[in-house]
């Protein structure tokens, strides 16, 4: 703490025992129990510079939390900086540009640009800005406009020898390359400059199905989805509906499918390009689908659901086999997700970031959350099972954003890019100083 303040910080800190550690250590994913040494709250972009050279003199390992969201290794005995205080929003409308801080989450950047009928490739409203783009992004838009890092064009961050720099197209364009997907490994990003889009028309929701038909839903799905227009964007959920009052009688307490869509575009398309999967899916047994503001889509997947302990996995899939979709029939994890990927993230460009595998068209995401966080092998042993049995179908291939097993880092790369982002790291992070997250310097060869 005296390292902290000889170096002129000005934010919040707590060191064990204090009142409000307990509560400022804890991540999103309360599957991990970090203990730091020392919690520092940064109130401005000199607190970022003076906690990383804090860490630097004192011999801490260092990590870096806004919301919690991405958080997969604990901090134990680091200096824990959370950035969640630097969360400035500006809208540029005529340029069509966001300027956001590293603790900025994405409600407060949609409110904002939808005030000038735009939007930004965005996630969960309560999810972190900063992390979410680094890692890749996907959301509602991607379909149409590509993932989150695509959007980004100018960072603000402190390096590893406390140095602040840019990173854009023509300032360390290495650097700026390896920050669109490669998570949080090059820096503690300060502040970040990404492109907005226009938003007129939206068509979407979510409505549930009866679980008899889920077997021949996705079967058609995996072909319908390929023709799907990139301004459509859809999901399959096989999931358990919870036996609360508040959930509609006739999936209370069941398993069904969901069907999750949207539709940049006029009522009377998005319902002629939905109808056959529809139809395929017979009557709903409740929600729908509705004209929506962008703002709105947040209620499509419902509320935020709270802080938990939980057990997630993915897995990328090139085709949905028969197989594959008894295997996810037969599951009894408590949510599964199948998600078509395509339309502009599938496109590349010269100048494209290091987001893998963008030609794999399925992701399977499955979760099951810990009834017992200090029981877990009942949730453990049905989540192997899972993916033991979806394991034959995978390419191998993860995304960043949606992995929480740091041993399958390098599975969310292509080898090339891999490869590439070890040289960036050795390059801007030799000492592997940001080493609590998604880590690219803990393997140093690809042996995919």
């Amino acid at each position: 703490m005296d390292a902290l303040l000889r170096n002129g910080f000005n934010g919040c800190i707590w060191a064990p025992g204090d009142e409000g550690y307990d509560t400022a250590r804890l991540s999103w994913h309360r599957t991990i129990d970090p203990r730091p040494a020392l919690v520092a709250e940064a109130a401005d972009a000199w607190d970022v510079l003076a906690a990383v050279d804090s860490a630097r003199e004192q011999g801490l390992p260092f990590a870096v939390q806004s919301t919690g969201h991405g958080t997969v290794a604990p901090a134990d005995g680091a200096l824990l900086l959370k950035t969640s205080r630097l969360s400035s929003v500006d809208i540029d409308p005529e340029h069509q540009v966001a300027r956001v801080g590293a603790g900025a989450r994405w409600d407060d950047v949609i409110t904002a640009a939808a005030r000038h009928g735009l939007a930004p490739l965005s996630g969960t409203g309560s999810v972190g800005v900063a992390g979410y783009t680094l890692g890749g992004g996907v959301g509602w838009l991607s379909r149409k406009y590509g993932f989150a890092a695509d959007s980004l064009r100018r960072v603000e961050l402190v390096t590893a020898d406390a140095r602040p720099v840019v990173a854009s197209p023509t300032e360390n364009p290495d650097l700026f390359w390896a920050l669109r997907g490669g998570g949080g490994n090059f820096g503690v990003v300060t502040s970040l400059e990404l492109r907005l889009y226009p938003v007129d028309r939206l068509w979407g929701g979510m409505a549930f199905y009866a679980i008899e038909r889920a077997a021949d839903t996705i079967a058609y799905y995996r072909e319908w989805a390929l023709a799907e227009p990139d301004e459509m964007t859809t999901a399959l959920m096989l999931v358990r509906m919870p036996p609360d009052p508040a959930v509609p009688e006739p999936i209370r307490g069941k398993r069904v499918l969901a069907i999750r869509a949207l539709y940049l575009g006029t009522l009377g398309d998005a319902e002629w390009v939905l109808e056959p999967l529809l139809d395929a899916a017979g009557p709903p047994l409740a929600g729908g689908f509705r004209p929506m503001s962008f703002p709105e889509t947040a209620t499509i997947a419902g509320p935020p659901p709270p802080s938990a302990a939980v057990r997630q996995h993915i897995d990328l899939f090139g085709h949905l086999p028969d197989d594959l979709i008894d295997t996810l029939l037969d599951s009894a994890v408590d949510g599964i997700e199948i998600r078509h990927w395509g339309g502009a993230m599938a496109r590349t460009s010269p100048d494209s970031g290091p987001v893998g595998h963008r030609h794999v068209p399925f992701s399977v995401v499955a979760g099951a959350r810990y009834g017992d966080p200090s029981d877990r092998d009942p949730v453990d042993s049905t989540m192997d099972t899972l993916v033991s049995r979806m394991s034959p179908y995978a390419t191998g291939g993860t995304f960043l954003n949606f992995l929480t097993d740091t041993s399958r880092t390098p599975s969310a790369y292509t080898t090339e890019d891999y490869r590439r982002l070890l040289e960036v790291k050795r390059a801007w992070d030799p000492d592997n100083f940001f080493s609590h997250n998604h880590n690219i310097a803990a393997v140093s060869a690809v042996t995919r």
